[in-house]
């Protein structure tokens, strides 16, 4: 024993300046390896250790992430746009039912019990739902498949019936077969049955009869419905701004509402709709849509005049803008009401309003009487990009609105 702990080491404590040594070595090695990175340091960051030569740095900017105060960008155009889809072409495949089962029950004592095979599940239906929490097309994908039933099994088990596939849609809706009209989805939870399910497979125990006490037919699952159709979204918006490219529209919808359209200088600027919300004090709002610029020819499909004049169709009532830069800008309104009514009859006889755009130029001030004197209706000069005069066609609004209100009830609160 006593052996044995005389080949015991004994602890060997440093000293107190070996054990500095080593401290100041190892600090002299990572100045040497951070002396490249951290080259100039501000001399206000720098501290004197205590007991040590030695500078140090508590901070370095060339090794930490530089701080920025975080922005956010407004999304151009492109990016507001890529998501927003207003026509559809999809395919839906129903579920097809399970196929009937064919066993005979067997057990001690009782080997001939007679048949049992189940019948099999249904296949799952796909409906088409209509949501308000839904604002675009986006989310529906080309081809839908629904959920086939399980097939039948022994001891009289039946099975599983398939579940429906539920098409979330934006409200607006409308759905065509061959470019007829099926149903219109414009309230919030309407549903359309689409394709239905095929009905599930006998099971042998189905067929039991006192003639045919034991039956070998089992029949299997019918193909669930398939179909082809077109969804294609139409705005529903109060009013409607509708106007050649280039005439302010998207300026008129910032200064009046709280939507945020791309503004910019070249024509087409605006992709897509834009529905912008007017807040009253009584705590009314009015929906208010910007409707790509219209082109000479757009009824006969010219450029995108079909899908632009689409939106048109379910706004009550219209704003015409008028860009009085142009020379003669009452022949606009001309050639606009002519596209809206060989698209769709009377389009352009619906309760209206005039507003003559850009009035903040000289130019503008000399053909407004013009305009004044050739024409029956109200004519509101704005300028859209200084506010001027805003507040008369906000105030036109809420009159068109009430008069709609009276008219025809009151519409969906957006």
């Amino acid at each position: 024993m006593l052996a044995t702990l005389s080949r015991v080491k004994s602890a060997r404590w440093l000293s107190p300046d070996t054990l500095l040594g080593y401290i100041r070595a190892r600090e002299v090695r990572r100045k040497e390896s951070s002396l490249i990175s951290c080259a100039s340091i501000p001399t206000a960051w720098r501290r004197r250790v205590t007991g040590g030569s030695r500078d140090v740095s508590t901070s370095c900017s060339l090794l930490s992430k530089v701080r920025e105060n975080p922005k956010k960008r407004e999304l151009s155009e492109k990016k507001l746009t890529r998501y927003f889809v207003d026509h559809r072409r999809v395919k839906l495949l129903a579920g097809s039912g399970g196929k009937g089962a064919c066993s005979f029950h067997s057990e001690p004592r009782k080997e001939w019990g007679g048949p049992d095979g189940g019948n099999g599940g249904d296949g799952g239906s796909i409906m088409i739902k209509a949501d308000k929490f839904v604002k675009s097309l986006a989310q529906v994908v080309p081809i839908y498949k629904g959920e086939d039933g399980q097939s039948g099994g022994n001891k009289n088990c039946y099975g599983k019936n398939g579940g429906p596939t539920c098409i979330s849609v934006p409200l607006g809706t409308v759905v065509k077969e061959d470019g007829e009209t099926v149903v219109d989805l414009s309230e919030h939870g309407q549903e359309y049955l689409a394709v239905f399910g095929g009905a599930g497979g006998k099971g042998n125990r189905f067929f039991l009869s006192n003639e045919n006490r034991a039956p070998m037919t089992a029949t299997p699952g019918v193909t669930g419905q398939e179909r082809v159709l077109q969804l294609e979204l139409r705005t529903m918006a109060h009013a409607g701004l509708v106007g050649f490219p280039n005439a302010g529209k998207s300026s008129l919808l910032r200064a009046i509402s709280n939507a945020r359209p791309a503004v910019a200088a070249y024509p087409f600027t605006t992709l897509n709709p834009h529905v912008g919300i007017v807040n009253y004090r009584d705590h009314e709002q009015v929906a208010v849509a910007d409707i790509p610029g219209i082109i000479r020819g757009a009824h006969l499909n010219r450029g995108l005049g079909i899908s632009f004049l689409r939106h048109i169709e379910r706004c009550p009532f219209l704003l015409y803008v008028l860009d009085l830069s142009t020379p003669e800008p009452w022949t606009q309104l001309q050639h606009l009401r002519y596209e809206l009514d060989q698209y769709e009859p009377g389009l352009s006889q619906r309760p209206q309003a005039i507003i003559a755009n850009k009035m903040d130029l000289p130019e503008a001030r000399e053909k407004i009487e013009t305009l004044k004197s050739l024409v029956t209706q109200r004519v509101i000069p704005v300028s859209a990009l200084t506010g001027q005069n805003t507040e008369e066609l906000i105030l036109h609004l809420r009159e068109l609105y009430d008069g709609y209100l009276q008219g025809e009830g009151k519409p969906t609160r957006w």
